[in-house]
């Protein structure tokens, strides 16, 4: 990783992408200190502090949520408008046939998934502002609209900044923007366990469990997302006028887990997105007893976050990884798997191969966001709660980015040799 990322620095187009990307990133933290007015900060980071669900919010937003800036909401609603999208173009025959009119169709649909974006953020600044009575200094109905608007117009200009990175610098923009978030709350959760070890709140070994459980995750991770399956690929000798096509050997790869972390941040939304709505209502006995049956704890809950994790990521590979068509591809420039006829069987056979590598990658990026739960809930702790999804989150992304310079790098090449 660090050999790439010193290769793209000495080729200037990518330099560019580069300090482009990051001068973005620190545009995000220093707007991360402009506090949002009218809020009493000091009572609403202590009801934070006591929340475990709302805490998560905040690693996510990089403590935007507790500071309350105008970034307070971060990019949430357009994660959320992202699922709905997904979810609606299984349902609806229109915004399917738009997936599969490429980059064009694609553009309609992330103009679609703004708009829906642009409704949930003010439905939920609304739901905040409105939560949050009790924190703010002046009970007016301007200051309602004041704080709404404000932290309305930080998630868009995030949405923006997510747009600009993608567009202009290196990997996905939003997952760049999740990524900094929770690396920027890291010096400070050292702080924390370093002074709870020092008065004696945390026993020195949960410090050595989270190393190892980290070192052995960060080794699983990576290996379950750089893990490949190559499937042998013949292609037969053909005459096309003078001269001779084919005849050669070489593999298609098939990723262990092809859709990255985003089963991860999807499952997670959807799981404590009903306790997020009754922490900003915390007077509703309706939404409290709905969040105490989903406190991440508890069986039940434990399991529909495994059974989301690996439904998305089924859903993810079959979006981006199509066995008809890789397979009509394959017997269209004559290119067939030894051993399997061309068409259906090599459909079916696909299929087969895809479905289980998706359940092997799927099953351990469960294992590893379910097991720092039960972990604290052995030791006692809620540190230990959510580390698994960070750091899930934080080593995919950076797998992410540099595979992005890869690419970059491959395309430059490929320019050059056209030129």
């Amino acid at each position: 990783m660090v050999d790439t990322i010193k290769r793209a620095w000495n080729l200037p187009d990518l330099r560019s992408r580069l300090l482009y990307t990051f001068m973005l990133l620190i545009i995000y933290r220093f707007g991360s200190a402009i506090v949002v007015p009218y809020i009493n900060l000091d009572v609403l980071a202590a009801y934070i502090e006591a929340n475990s669900v709302l805490g998560l919010l905040n690693v996510i937003t990089g403590n935007n949520f507790k500071n309350f800036s105008v970034f307070a909401m971060g990019i949430q609603p357009y994660i959320n408008a992202s699922i709905i999208m997904n979810l609606l173009s299984m349902a609806i025959p229109a915004l399917e046939r738009l997936n599969k009119e490429g980059d064009a169709g694609q553009k309609k649909i992330a103009k679609y998934t703004k708009y829906v974006a642009a409704v949930l953020a003010i439905i939920q600044a609304l739901g905040m502002t409105l939560g949050f009575d009790s924190f703010l200094t002046v009970d007016r109905w301007y200051v309602v609209v004041l704080i709404t608007t404000i932290i309305c117009a930080g998630t868009s200009f995030l949405m923006w900044l997510g747009e600009q990175i993608t567009d202009k610098g290196i990997g996905n923009g939003i997952s760049m923007i999740i990524f900094i978030s929770i690396i920027s709350g890291l010096p400070a959760g050292i702080a924390n366990i370093y002074n709870g070890i020092l008065v004696g709140s945390y026993p020195f070994y949960i410090v050595i469990v989270m190393l190892l459980f980290g070192l052995i995750s960060i080794i699983g991770v990576v290996a379950v997302q750089e893990g490949t399956r190559k499937i042998p690929v013949s292609y037969a000798k053909r005459v096309v006028g003078r001269k001779m096509y084919g005849g050669r050997n070489t593999h298609l790869p098939m990723k262990v887990n092809q859709s990255g972390v985003i089963p991860i941040i999807f499952a997670q939304t959807l799981v404590l997105f009903p306790s997020q709505i009754a922490a900003f209502f915390p007077n509703n006995r309706v939404l409290a007893s709905i969040s105490d049956a989903l406190v991440m704890t508890k069986p039940w809950t434990m399991v529909m976050y495994v059974v989301l994790i690996v439904a998305f990521t089924f859903f993810y590979t079959m979006v981006t990884f199509n066995p008809e068509e890789v397979a009509e591809n394959l017997q269209q420039y004559g290119g067939f798997v030894p051993g399997i006829r061309s068409g259906k069987p090599t459909v079916t056979y696909l299929t087969r191969i895809l479905n289980r590598l998706t359940l092997s990658g799927s099953l351990f990026l469960a294992m590893i966001a379910i097991l720092p739960t039960i972990a604290s809930m052995i030791i006692g702790t809620e540190d230990l709660q959510f580390t698994g999804t960070s750091l899930l989150i934080v080593v995919g992304v950076a797998l992410e980015t540099v595979e992005a310079l890869e690419q970059h790098m491959i395309m430059r090449n490929y320019k050059g040799f056209l030129k």
